[in-house]
């Protein structure tokens, strides 16, 4: 099975103040979908995601099917590239699907804006239609050094 490899990724929304715009274009492509990387095999990968209140994590890319479950309660904000901007109220065991054909991604930030911790766990598929993203080493250094 062929792999579609997505290559080219959308400039920011115009609206969104400078900063947000610089980072959304650095961090483009960037396949680090939670703060550390605690499982890799040639099927899934599996991610813990923590954001304490204020903390967000960065512009990323997903490319790959993958779910996430939510471990904690908690409130976060994502700014998407289609310049949307959502606020969703989490309880743990929500999960949410998604499905992405050749060539079609999701780019978005997720910040906590609650007052508890945020905890999700995300798996990536590997035999999705796209072919995976590089995992930054700053993700896979940490899942060693948690170990």
């Amino acid at each position: 099975m062929s792999k579609h490899v997505v290559g080219h990724w959308p400039a920011p929304p115009a609206d969104w103040p400078s900063a947000l715009r610089q980072e959304f274009t650095e961090r483009a492509g960037n396949g680090q979908v939670g703060s550390r990387l605690v499982s890799e095999t040639d099927r899934v990968r599996v991610w813990s995601l923590t954001l304490r209140p204020g903390e967000r994590i960065g512009f990323h890319t997903h490319v790959l099917d993958y779910f996430w479950t939510a471990v904690t309660r908690g409130r976060a904000r994502s700014h998407y590239a289609d310049g949307r901007v959502a606020e969703v109220t989490y309880t743990p065991g929500d999960t949410q699907h998604h499905r992405f054909g050749p060539g079609e991604f999701m780019i978005h930030d997720l910040e906590n804006i609650g007052d508890t911790e945020l905890v999700f766990t995300t798996v990536e598929f590997l035999d999705s239609a796209n072919a995976a993203l590089p995992v930054p080493a700053e993700a896979t250094a940490a899942r060693f050094a948690s170990t």
